[in-house]
């Protein structure tokens, strides 16, 4: 039977999602029931086990775990606490203030921190009973906290992007992270458009004018958080070190900054190393799966298929583009972010560069419409961790979030055929 291999692929991965069948054992088991479609059973096993093990031979990767581990300290070590009062400083007077202040917060703690997860719960946690005391509608903050969690996987640095370098076949990690700064700040102050209209709507009450010397309180209490950014960014752009030395020092900067803002407990400092771990471990074997059946897509040339069915469709960049974004953000409503990336990247990546976008344009995009599908049904972590920290069911959060969705898609149909807003930082810096 003619393309037998790639039915079986794409069946028996539907086949396991639907079943409800985890995603990585999902990629993994597809992986081997199509190999074994033309190898014998040992041989199969054994170029599986060695394709994933060859995906997690990267030096890079080892940011990821330590990425991870940071992230996990600043959650618990008091660094969400004083980016909320800096940012409820700055914005909190303005009408619906708490709603910036969410949005502000959520893009400091999850640009530093790397992860919409620690995002949406640390801030959500601590604004959620605030703006409900202060009369906004509980279904609004859930949803207001949920797609700004977001912006800080596109703002460095972030680990997908990681993730993403690794599956393009070693896109530079310092143009990625330069890269998503103009994106991810553009998301965020398109979020807060959408607060102000809906703060206009409702009428939001308006919270106490910080003082002048307020401002500047917390703005030093939140400093030592806030250049850290400026360490490792600034680090990996000048060349000072990686972005895997780089996950190195972050680990090591914001556990000394914890002991000094004595946030650390012995408890904390365990329950962290767990929840790193296990964390780590789910990502790790999401790669390893997704390395092996992004091998077996290349050997059965299902990138240069696709290539060739897409450019038939039009060679129009506008059209192409279009197309990869409706399927992304389907894609991204029934896969997480780090399978999706490592699957569709080989796939999408020679057609992008058949019509000259540069992949690191491509990587922002891609990464901007997956975030999108982390906060939809059913499959979106973020949308899910938002409401359980909300005590909320989902149906009602999701009429507030249907304007914010439609601000990050605006956001990013501006940043897909816009490329400069991308590529500015990256290009200015060399």
């Amino acid at each position: 039977m003619e393309h037998l291999e790639i039915y079986t692929l794409v069946i028996s991965f539907i086949l396991f999602l639907l079943l409800g069948v985890p995603v990585a054992y999902s990629v993994g088991l597809s992986s081997l029931l199509t190999i074994l479609v033309n190898i014998d059973t040992m041989p199969a096993f054994t170029t599986i086990a060695q394709r994933m093990g060859t995906g997690l031979d990267s030096f890079s990767l080892l940011a990821i775990p330590f990425f991870i581990l940071a992230g996990q300290i600043m959650n618990q070590g008091g660094i969400a606490q004083r980016l909320i009062a800096f940012a409820k400083a700055l914005v909190g007077s303005l009408p619906g203030g708490l709603a910036y202040v969410n949005i502000i917060g959520a893009m400091l703690f999850g640009a530093i921190s790397g992860s919409a997860m620690a995002a949406v719960s640390a801030i959500g946690g601590t604004l959620g009973p605030q703006m409900e005391k202060e009369g906004y509608e509980k279904s609004y903050g859930a949803a207001v906290n949920i797609v700004s969690s977001t912006t800080g996987l596109v703002i460095p640095p972030s680990n997908i992007l990681i993730v993403y370098s690794l599956a393009s076949g070693g896109v530079s990690i310092a143009a990625l992270f330069l890269a998503g700064y103009v994106p991810g700040i553009l998301m965020g102050l398109t979020l807060m458009i959408i607060a102000a209209v809906y703060a206009k709507i409702k009428n939001y009450p308006r919270g106490a004018k910080s003082s002048i010397g307020n401002v500047l309180r917390t703005f030093v209490d939140a400093l030592p958080s806030l250049m850290m950014l400026v360490v490792v960014i600034g680090g990996i752009v000048v060349g000072i070190f990686t972005a895997t030395e780089a996950s190195g020092i972050a680990v090591l900067y914001t556990f000394v900054l914890s002991l000094i803002y004595r946030e650390l407990s012995m408890d904390k400092i365990r329950q962290i190393a767990i929840s790193s771990v296990s964390t780590t471990a789910v990502v790790t074997l999401l790669i390893a799966c997704s390395m092996s059946m992004s091998w077996i897509m290349a050997y059965q040339n299902i990138p240069q298929a696709v290539t060739d069915g897409i450019l038939s469709v039009s060679d129009n960049p506008i059209v192409i583009l279009l197309l990869i974004n409706i399927i992304l953000l389907a894609v991204g409503i029934f896969m997480d972010m780090t399978p999706a990336v490592l699957i569709f990247t080989p796939i999408f990546l020679p057609v992008v560069e058949t019509i000259g976008i540069d992949p690191v344009h491509f990587g922002i995009i891609m990464v901007m419409n997956l975030c999108i599908g982390l906060c939809t049904p059913p499959v979106g972590s973020v949308l899910f961790v938002g409401i359980g920290v909300a005590g909320i069911p989902l149906e009602k959060v999701i009429k507030p979030l249907i304007p914010l969705f439609i601000a990050m898609i605006a956001v990013l149909m501006l940043i897909t055929f816009f490329p400069s807003i991308t590529m500015f930082l990256p290009n200015w810096m060399g």
